[in-house]
């Protein structure tokens, strides 16, 4: 058993519970391995929860209590962790959040709208002023950073995920924007493109009925973690990890992916539309 080191209750609430879990597994003489052991998550994701970097899920917060014995700790003390987490956020978006982070493959659909990941600030405004018409400006602040805050996902290309997504042909024509701000954005997603961050496909305006038209859909897999696919609506989302289910969706995407131009072609069409917005055509 290792001596234990003082723990900072001053620092952040992730980093506080992350302190807090390896103390007990050291205690019990484990390794993460150890720790692990029949649950579906590896030791890797255990390692970034005890350097706070990660989000504990309430099925391995159970599993956690049961071997270390600690009557419900951690499981009790994930929403604190959750709450600090999700900062600007819905509290349905927070699995989501911290998913997107530790991805290995992460492919959408949005029929409607330009993803989160990929929005500038000025479309990210536009969408919480439309949602949050009486909002003061302090929250929209706070919802518009904490959304550019996910797109920092892109900084480093080698530890970002493939990120593939799919948006339909007549969101280029949508007039949300100013047409210089939406010059702005249709650059960015083309620039993210061509930097080889991210793989986009339309989907032409006329291909008739395609699977997942009842709305959007992400799919994400991780190195050491179940596959989950993430479905969102207006004032809710709901995430999935059922592995038949996740199977379905996996399913649709492809035969949605196929029905879609090929990236070369897509990325054409979105720099016409950038170059569009920014004559005025």
């Amino acid at each position: 058993m290792g001596q234990r080191k003082d723990i900072d209750g001053s620092t952040g609430v992730p980093t506080f519970y992350g302190s807090e879990l390896r103390w007990k597994r050291e205690e019990a003489g484990l390794t993460l391995q150890q720790l692990v052991e029949g649950s579906f998550y590896g030791p890797s994701h255990l390692s970034e929860i005890e350097r706070g970097t990660r989000r504990m899920p309430a099925e391995l917060a159970e599993h956690v209590d049961r071997v270390l014995g600690t009557d419900g700790f951690f499981t009790r003390r994930c929403e604190d962790v959750r709450r600090a987490k999700r900062k600007g956020h819905a509290s349905y978006f927070e699995r989501v959040l911290d998913a997107e982070k530790h991805a290995k493959t992460i492919e959408e659909w949005c029929p409607t709208l330009v993803p989160g990941l990929l929005q500038t600030e000025a479309y990210a405004r536009a969408l919480v002023h439309a949602a949050m018409p009486l909002a003061l400006d302090d929250e929209v602040e706070e919802k518009v950073t904490a959304r550019m805050a996910r797109a920092r996902l892109f900084d480093d290309s080698h530890k970002s995920p493939t990120y593939w997504v799919i948006l339909p042909e007549v969101l280029l024509r949508q007039p949300l924007l100013p047409a210089k701000q939406a010059a702005e954005q249709w650059a960015h997603v083309a620039g993210l493109a061509r930097s080889r961050r991210i793989v986009p496909q339309i989907l032409p305006w006329d291909c008739g009925p395609h699977p997942l038209m009842m709305g959007a859909a992400t799919i994400m897999t991780f190195p050491d973690a179940p596959p989950l696919v993430y479905l969102e609506s207006q004032h809710s989302g709901d995430t999935l990890d059922d592995p038949a289910l996740v199977e379905e969706y996996r399913r649709s995407y492809d035969l949605l992916r196929a029905a879609a131009l090929p990236p070369k072609a897509s990325l054409a069409l979105i720099e016409k539309a950038a170059e569009d917005d920014r004559d005025g055509k």
